[in-house]
């Protein structure tokens, strides 16, 4: 085969993989909206602070429909136990919530199944559950006292009067007058096709154009001639797996394509599982904010249930049920088996590419606004400062929640692609702000002239 086909070939497996899962895509970010207004943060927060199983379980039930990708979830679930939440709850938010969500459970059906799309929330629930009560035992310290800032500032925003808000420092968080229903709408929407797709878009495209490539570089049944023990695959899947960055939507297609090429749905699942959950910034932050006793609870939960639950599909359950059904269908042609409309999978498909190409001019438009815009506040003192390891809009709002509630700060506003952090206020302490920034699992890179 030449060049030419190699590319031909690939354009063509990366449309139809396309086309297969953008319906449900869509779907799924219609879902994820809809979450965002049915679970506010104020509401599971009140959930995850007792050091028990009860805590540990809501936090794993919590986390599992929830669409956050295993870089969103690292300061959300720092954030939580920052808040009061146990480390248990804390490990069993961040096991179970990378692993699957709505838009992901939906595209493992499409692409992969029944079957699989069942069994990976099942396989999270019982993964996170069992982490956090393994980092509840090894816990043994007693937490403090003194009231958390998070508990301060509900106290705080228990009170009616603005006098009250405005000194808790929580501004807008503090719901004192009733949300409309068309703002309620438009928040719905703006998460689910922009904010949360924003945070998405890089690495689904990256999924896409992996799979892509793995389809057309990869001999088929190469994982089956070339290993051949389905066990010494689960092993060589785990260890590519667990330092990698994938995000859970976009581990399906890669997922499919290497059953496709001998990959047992073991070792499939194991990719499913280990790809998502874990990633060297993951590993790294919670060995820095939670602990070694800790992130080990974490690792060691993630990778016996990968291969438990990989051995329990390749040699217990059928592992018909386990067959490719949607891209392997689509793919080679076969017949006999339930397809969306195509005026459907190709509408999807360019909407789904619409919204990103807007997502990237909005943003595009935002760093230039932000660029030509000079602030200039007298009295007021403003640094830039860098900070590392942020990757989507829930490491930037984590920040600016953060930084923005401490004394003397009057604004903090992260630009996400420079990785900087603007902050304005009158007497700063700015070893206060390296502390809180290093504390939510972030690089403090130090001022950046302005």
């Amino acid at each position: 085969m030449n060049i030419t086909s190699y590319i031909q070939q690939f354009a063509y497996d990366f449309i139809q993989i396309l086309n297969e899962m953008s319906p449900y895509l869509m779907l799924g970010f219609f879902f994820a909206g809809v979450l965002k207004i049915a679970f506010p943060q104020k509401f599971i927060d009140r959930y995850l602070g007792q050091k028990n199983g009860r805590s540990v379980l809501n936090a794993t039930l919590l986390g599992i429909p929830l669409p956050l990708c295993s870089c969103g979830v690292i300061p959300t679930g720092i954030s939580f136990y920052k808040s009061g939440a146990s480390k248990g709850s804390s490990v069993s938010f961040l096991i179970s919530t990378p692993q699957t969500g709505v838009d992901s459970i939906l595209v493992t059906y499409s692409l992969l199944g029944l079957p699989f799309a069942i069994i990976r929330p099942i396989i999270a629930l019982i993964t996170g559950y069992a982490g956090g009560m393994l980092a509840n035992r090894f816990d043994k310290q007693e937490s403090g006292t003194e009231p958390t800032k998070a508990a301060k500032t509900e106290s705080c925003c228990s009170e009616e009067s603005a006098e009250s808000k405005q000194e808790c420092g929580c501004g807008d968080s503090c719901e004192t007058k009733p949300s409309k229903q068309n703002s309620k709408l438009h928040t719905m929407f703006k998460y689910a096709f922009v904010d949360f797709l924003q945070d998405i878009s890089k690495w689904l495209i990256i999924g896409l154009v992996l799979a892509a490539l793995i389809s057309v570089l990869i001999p088929d049944n190469f994982f089956a001639n070339f290993i051949g023990n389905d066990f010494v695959g689960m092993l060589v899947i785990l260890l590519a797996s667990i330092p990698l960055y994938i995000c859970a939507t976009s581990s399906v297609p890669v997922a499919a394509v290497l059953l496709m090429k001998g990959v047992s749905p073991g070792a499939a699942l194991v990719f499913l599982m280990a790809g998502p959950a874990t990633n060297a910034a993951t590993i790294t932050v919670l060995n820095k904010v939670l602990g070694r006793k800790t992130t080990l609870a974490y690792l060691s939960s993630i990778i016996l249930g990968a291969l438990v639950f990989g051995l329990l599909i390749d040699y217990v359950l059928p592992r018909e049920w386990f067959t490719l059904t949607g891209l392997h269908t689509h793919m080679d042609a076969h017949e006999g088996h339930f397809s969306l409309p195509i005026w459907l999978q190709w509408g999807s498909s360019i909407t789904l590419t619409l919204l990103i190409i807007n997502g990237y001019i909005q943003k595009f438009l935002l760093k230039r606004k932000k660029l030509t815009t000079t602030e200039t506040k007298i009295e007021t003192e403003d640094y830039l400062i860098a900070v590392l390891g942020m990757s989507c809009n829930h490491c930037k709002n984590s920040v600016e929640k953060h930084v923005g509630a401490l004394s003397n700060i009057k604004s903090a506003e992260v630009n996400l692609e420079q990785k900087r952090l603007r902050i304005q206020g009158k007497h700063i302490d700015l070893s206060q702000i390296q502390k809180e920034i290093e504390s939510l699992g972030f690089e403090y890179g130090g001022i950046i002239e302005n």
